[in-house]
């Protein structure tokens, strides 16, 4: 019987997957999920024996990757999943091989704010690590996107975030000391948004 690519990956980022495809992430043992949801991109590794820990500020979000966690991978603890913010995150400096960061980095109040949850996912990070982030960027819609203030733009399909470019991009990549793992990828959403793939290896 064949195994069902669903049932191997769930609802996994097609970005995330591709890095999996490449064997990237062979070596990452200790996963975090920053904003883990209900664990659509954690499925693949509690099936494959890694340690896998996630936060996410929803209560409720918490409670859903738990019972996931529970099913596919009875070994790893339920406590590797706690309720707090990017921004405040109990675990150790340097604990993680890998640091998924999806769709989060994009809700930041201000530069502050996203500063603040970027350093703290990176300070978590081994030296040698990878950090895999995916967020909306203006990168190919910047005459459509309308200034808020605080860094947040109004987007043309109506919603709100906070929105980086390859500029900003790189110089957090230098300042923190990492290097691209992969090109920088942007998918433009008919011009009404765009999704930025940021893949970052501590130095």
């Amino acid at each position: 019987m064949e195994n069902n690519p669903q049932q191997l990956y769930g609802n996994i980022d097609i970005y995330l997957f591709d890095q999996l495809l490449k064997g990237r992430f062979n070596g990452c043992k200790k996963v975090l999920d920053i904003g883990c949801g209900s664990g659509r991109n954690i499925v693949y590794f509690l099936q494959n024996e890694h340690d896998v820990y996630g936060i996410d500020p929803n209560p409720n979000a918490v409670a859903e990757v738990q019972a996931l966690s529970k099913i596919l991978a009875p070994a790893n603890p339920l406590k590797n999943f706690v309720n707090c913010t990017a921004e405040n995150m109990p675990f150790k400096d340097t604990a993680f091989d890998l640091v998924i960061c999806n769709a989060v980095l994009h809700f930041a109040e201000d530069s502050n704010h996203f500063d603040a949850m970027l350093r703290s996912a990176w300070r978590v990070l081994k030296p040698g690590g990878y950090m895999f982030t995916r967020l909306a960027s203006d990168i190919g819609i910047e005459s459509l996107v309308t200034p808020l203030g605080n860094s947040r733009y109004a987007l043309p399909d109506g919603s709100e975030r906070f929105l980086v470019n390859e500029q900003i991009l790189m110089e957090y990549t230098h300042e923190l000391n990492g290097e691209l793992f992969e090109p920088i990828k942007t998918t433009n959403v008919q011009n009404l948004r765009c999704m930025t793939t940021w893949c970052v290896r501590k130095r």
